[in-house]
């Protein structure tokens, strides 16, 4: 439920009567064809079908019951209630998987989620042995991986005991061999400046500027000069992954994730949704990036979802049957073009014929609300060539990176969190200005036609741009350099 695995009782009850296997409990399609998989398993691993009438008890009986997760409990559960296997230690277990019709043990999502409530309750988890490695990223708990369900029966009679799997990992820390180098942009300084300013600060970021400035290969490096996520994030990441349809690959856990949905993505696949719940985009880019290219051809009403979770960081959906909230803690980094042809002063070459209404009418698909809620606005011109071939000596991302952790540092031992997650009394405490410079930033506000939320964000961003500085206050240049990132919130 979400991203919480919610303990499911499996009671089997045998009694006389006519052969026949019921579950009840609110079980969908899936689990309901469980009793074919878990008749032709027992059979097939020359255990007894019991020829009796079985009633499958999935407790409890009010929650909706999906995924064929449930075969191997209730497999042992058959096996316990007709005494072919001893009963007086299960309940020091968790169990979960999916079974063939040989008795092997396939792998399902949601384990990882399931590992920490197994730990939570004090209880060894039974996981198939392709989910161990997702399992055992959770410390503290037993993992027992399965391959076949005569390994865990053995081990239950104390034949062949499994040994416990080794769960000491650490999140993943070599980010070159997984991530583009932000050495590999020419030119671009000043978007090169506005991506580490973002990633020091937590600051969402919009990129504006013709086709082919780097706008894209910008953003799908940034994930490589944002700090390392501690155990927690990188833990709460991967427990979303976990249950996401594409499955979570534990063997790079512990990077930062980059997300980039096609614009014609609607608005349930970027927050999530369906009739059992599952994570959208904002979700899965949790303690990550959320890449939006072409901005303005997304659906103005998808584009309108992500700001909830822009200003809360998860996402809450409901139904008839449930609720489910899913973090969504994310930086959204979007891109566009200038004009619906893309050249709109592009001082390379003149072939824009875009009119005037029509330039209004697309940059228009992007609401007011929206744009506020990014800190940073940005313009990515074309570079002259002779440019480009002068840009020999390039930061790599790790020389920037290790600024970025530096600023970093210094806002978690102010305040505990970064620079866009500071409240009005933070704000009003950690960045103040002098006299000249409140006066400076009331005539911009004035003049620009901003709002009084991009005011807060102006000095957040210009907090950031001091702590980078390593300086103590805010000062007038680090106040003029934030204003210039609000390319696109003018008076018209």
């Amino acid at each position: 439920m979400g991203v919480q695995a919610i303990s499911v009782t499996i009671e089997v009850h045998l009694t006389n009567g006519l052969p026949k296997l019921l579950i009840v409990g609110l079980p969908e399609a899936a689990v309901k064809e469980s009793q074919e998989r878990v008749r032709s398993a027992l059979l097939n691993t020359q255990f007894e079908f019991p020829l009796q009438r079985i009633t499958i008890n999935l407790a409890p009986a009010d929650l909706p019951k999906e995924g064929g997760r449930f075969d191997l409990p209730i497999a042992l559960g058959i096996l316990a209630a007709s005494r072919q296997i001893p009963s007086d230690t299960l309940s020091e277990y968790e169990f979960v998987g999916e079974l063939a019709l040989n008795g092997d043990l396939r792998p399902v999502r949601g384990v990882l989620p399931m590992a920490l409530a197994a730990r939570n309750a004090s209880r060894q988890a039974v996981v198939p042995f392709e989910n161990a490695k997702e399992a055992g990223i959770v410390s503290g708990v037993s993992i027992l991986p399965v391959k076949h369900l005569l390994d865990i029966c053995s081990h239950l009679q104390k034949i062949t005991p499994i040994t416990l799997y080794d769960n000491d990992q650490t999140p993943h820390s070599n980010y070159a061999s997984h991530i583009a180098d932000l050495s590999d942009v020419r030119g671009q300084h000043h978007a090169k400046r506005a991506l580490e300013i973002a990633a020091a600060g937590g600051h969402n970021l919009l990129m504006m500027g013709p086709p082919g400035t780097g706008k894209t290969m910008l953003a799908s490096r940034m994930p490589g000069i944002l700090p390392p996520m501690t155990e927690q994030e990188a833990l709460e990441t991967a427990t979303v992954l976990s249950i996401a349809r594409n499955g979570f690959n534990a063997d790079v856990w512990g990077i930062r994730p980059f997300r980039s949905p096609h614009h014609t993505a609607s608005g349930v696949a970027l927050v999530g949704g369906g009739s059992h719940p599952r994570p959208g985009e904002v979700s899965l880019a949790h303690n990550g990036i959320l890449f939006l290219d072409e901005l303005p051809e997304f659906d103005k009403r998808v584009l309108e979802v992500l700001r909830e979770p822009i200003e809360s960081g998860h996402i809450t959906i409901s139904r008839a049957a449930n609720t489910a909230e899913f973090p969504a803690n994310f930086q959204l980094v979007a891109a566009m073009n200038p004009c619906p042809c893309g050249y709109l002063g592009d001082a390379t070459n003149n072939r824009c014929q875009c009119s005037a209404q029509q330039v209004t009418r697309y940059r228009s698909r992007i609401s007011g609300p929206l744009l506020d809620r990014i800190d940073l606005h940005i313009e990515v011109p074309n570079q002259p060539r002779i440019e480009l071939r002068k840009d020999t000596a390039r930061e790599d991302s790790k020389t920037v990176r290790t600024r970025v952790i530096a600023a970093r540092e210094i806002q978690l031992q102010r305040c505990q969190k970064p620079n866009n997650l500071l409240g009005n009394q933070d704000i009003d405490k950690h960045c103040r200005l002098s006299d000249t410079d409140e006066r400076l930033l009331d005539t911009a506000i004035e003049r620009l036609g901003l709002s009084a939320r991009a005011w807060y964000r102006i000095l957040k961003v210009s907090r950031t741009i001091a702590d980078l500085a390593k300086s103590e206050s805010i000062q007038t240049a680090h106040l003029m350099e934030s204003i210039t990132y609000r390319q696109l919130e003018r008076k018209k």
